[in-house]
């Protein structure tokens, strides 16, 4: 271990445990970096062929070839009632490939992760989760028009008064709100009802809204561009002054899902006394939803689509792990992916031949059913070779905004080959925190060697468990 001394250099080595120099001040925001923010689809050209690191995808070509014609089925409605297996290693782009397909698809396509293990809740029943998952990913897409007062609000006044029902406090009679477009303003004399809609959108003097005539419902657009160019903490949506006069009919589009119906109409709405509101709380957060109700759900919205008011957008139902998934779970998947208004389904294992759970003498590839396997395209991911894992770690360091000193791209990448790839990845950011530490701005060789020790990958710890086992066992024969 490395030790800080007196005087040193500010490219002297430090210890990981030092106290860290002050941070610069940066007018620049910092945004969280998930394990798949550089991916940004499948990377395949105009004739469906991947290229060698398109759209921050490197290698498993083949695979996105794959998955690139199944997003041309999905586009074009002839992929109900199958399901995209896909099967491979761990860390070899699975989860990746899926993020790549609801990509590609477009951002208003519904995508609704989960992982297998999700489905053993104490609250609801296993296919109720799966039920609840499928609805979730099945969008509508509502187009109507309305008369609505739409502008940016430049006054945003409560008024108050005396609470008739008690002699304590004041209530909010009214609020004035006044509206601008680029045609002119007007000032509106709103229902405290609307002005509660307005708190919880959390609308503020400077945004763009809009309020239906009929139903008071409140919707918040977007921020101003006019304050485009002032610092905010968070990132805000910045739309233009709206045309037209502050009252008009306007064609709005609203995105939802099935979920989103089911939910709304399980909840019962209670009132505002405070005994609702406690009630509300007391109550659990999860509501089982009834069969009756879900087809209730689907009979309005086929209304809808028949007056060619709405849309239904098929989405994107992704399972991680599925192998946790039992015998009861993949006979109810098989029913689910009939279904008329089924979602595509995407699937993700790393089993070979498995026992399938719920069972005690069912051994299936991947541990999944073969009626289910028989509905599945599947789709194998091979393990990175060492100048793929380069690239793919030279990527992410892009991504962080590392910088990588000489030899430390080829250390990682024969780390992620004689390990995995997760866990040279897993080195750069300690890495980096461990350089800057030292005072530098880049990484070298002598930081990805201290991680090495101080952070051990999975091969190694089982084979620190394994002697540890042996030696036990040699001591109790003796």
């Amino acid at each position: 271990m490395r030790t800080s001394t007196a005087g040193s250099s500010s490219s002297a080595p430090v210890a990981h445990n030092a106290v860290p120099p002050p941070p610069t001040t940066s007018a620049t925001r910092s945004s969280r970096i998930a394990p798949h923010s550089h991916i940004k689809g499948l990377g395949l050209n105009t004739e469906g062929y991947a290229s060698a690191d398109g759209a921050g995808f490197i290698g498993q070509t083949e695979a996105r070839e794959a998955c690139g014609i199944v997003v041309d089925l999905v586009k074009s409605r002839k992929f109900s009632g199958r399901a995209l297996l896909l099967v491979g290693p761990p860390g070899t782009g699975k989860t990746a490939l899926a993020l790549a397909i609801s990509q590609e698809l477009g951002a208003k396509v519904p995508f609704c992760p989960m992982v297998g293990s999700e489905v053993y809740s104490t609250e609801v029943k296993k296919t109720e989760v799966l039920a609840e998952a499928f609805r979730r990913a099945i969008g509508l897409r509502i187009k109507e028009t309305k008369e609505v007062y739409e502008g940016e609000v430049t006054e945003l006044t409560p008024t108050e008064s005396e609470n008739p029902l008690s002699g304590y406090g004041k209530t909010v009679s009214h609020v004035i709100v006044g509206l601008k477009t680029v045609r002119g303003t007007k000032q509106l004399r709103l229902d405290p009802s609307i002005y509660e809609a307005i708190l919880k959108e959390k609308i503020q003097v400077g945004d763009v809204i809009y309020v239906e005539a009929n139903t008071g419902a409140v919707k918040r657009v977007g921020r101003s561009d006019a304050y485009a160019s002032s610092y905010d903490l968070e990132s805000e949506t910045y739309v233009p002054l709206p045309k037209g006069d502050v009252h008009k009919r306007k064609e709005l589009v609203q995105d939802v899902t099935l979920g989103d119906l089911d939910a709304a109409n399980a909840r019962p709405q209670g009132g505002q006394d405070i005994m609702s509101v406690m009630g509300s709380l007391v109550k659990s957060g999860r509501t089982e939803i009834t069969e009756k109700l879900r087809r209730e759900v689907n009979r309005v919205v086929k209304g809808y689509v028949d007056q060619g008011v709405a849309e239904v957008i098929p989405g994107v139902v992704f399972i991680d792990e599925v192998h946790m998934l039992d015998i009861e779970c993949f006979t109810y998947l098989n029913a689910l992916l009939e279904s008329p208004m089924a979602p595509t389904v995407v699937l993700a294992t790393n089993r070979g031949n498995a026992l399938v759970r719920g069972t005690t003498d069912i051994y299936a590839p991947h541990g999944i059913p073969v009626d289910l396997l028989d509905r599945c395209l599947i789709v194998r991911t091979a393990q990175y070779e060492k100048d793929a894992i380069a690239k793919v770690v030279q990527l992410r360091a892009n991504v962080e905004s590392l910088k990588l000193g000489q030899g430390v791209l080829d250390r990682l990448a024969q780390k992620g080959h004689d390990s995995s790839l997760r866990y040279a990845l897993q080195l750069l950011t300690p890495a980096s925190i461990l350089a800057s530490i030292a005072g530098r701005k880049d990484i070298q060789l002598e930081d990805i060697d201290e991680m090495g020790e101080l952070f051990i990958d999975a091969k190694t710890s089982a084979d620190i468990i394994s002697k540890h086992r042996d030696s036990a066992a040699a001591t109790e024969t003796s």
